[in-house]
């Protein structure tokens, strides 16, 4: 698995507005959407491109558009809906797809409740997003569900990942990209990432 921890002194400069208590709900949607669509034009370096001959306001000339199927964005929910309008901005004719998870109460395992992905899943290069890779069980279980439907090309980003997540993501799905805002020190003894940011989600839809 190739592992990239994002260095621009941007993203670090919103993780940081983005961890402190203070930060409104508006405030976090904003700079999630923003550090995901700086991670996204990092994560996004190696898209295909074809030469097409268009004609400019001077001359003819053969210049480079994106080619082949369009890009997948496969946000956990709820969180990872957060980063979709990230990407978005980015690449704006990229398809949507959706996975669903919850903790089964008796085995306490990641349990699929809702996964809906673009058809010909197998031919786009899909980014999934959440922004937090705490334990790696969600991240694990939503690859899990991609590839069983045939996808093949799979990056995951997140904003903040403890180290156990990013063992445990590269352990199970060694031929995924993996792209971090930043790594964090630990996860505590209720699995939350430290320092964090807190419950992402809680934070995004102003629940509790």
């Amino acid at each position: 698995m190739s592992v990239s921890i994002m260095t621009h002194p941007l993203i670090k400069h919103k993780i940081t507005l983005l961890r402190k208590c203070g930060t409104g709900t508006s405030e976090v949607r904003k700079l999630i959407e923003e550090i995901a669509m700086l991670m996204g034009y990092e994560a996004l370096a190696d898209l295909p491109t074809a030469d097409i001959r268009i004609t400019t306001p001077i001359e003819e000339t053969i210049q480079p558009v994106l080619n082949g199927k369009k890009l997948a964005v496969v946000p956990i929910l709820r969180a990872g809906l957060g980063m979709v309008n990230g990407i978005l901005a980015l690449v704006p004719s990229a398809k949507i797809g959706h996975i669903g998870l919850e903790r089964d109460p008796e085995t306490h395992e990641p349990r699929e409740y809702y996964c809906k992905l673009p058809d010909n899943i197998g031919e786009r290069q899909i980014v999934v997003v959440d922004p937090m890779l705490a334990t790696g069980g969600s991240a694990i279980a939503a690859v899990d569900f991609i590839k069983q439907r045939g996808g093949k090309k799979i990056k995951f980003m997140c904003v903040i990942a403890a180290p156990e997540g990013v063992d445990a993501l590269t352990k199970a799905h060694p031929d995924i990209q993996l792209y971090i805002g930043c790594l964090d020190r630990c996860l505590n003894e209720n699995a939350y990432i430290c320092p964090g940011l807190g419950d992402a989600g809680d934070r995004i839809f102003g629940t509790k």
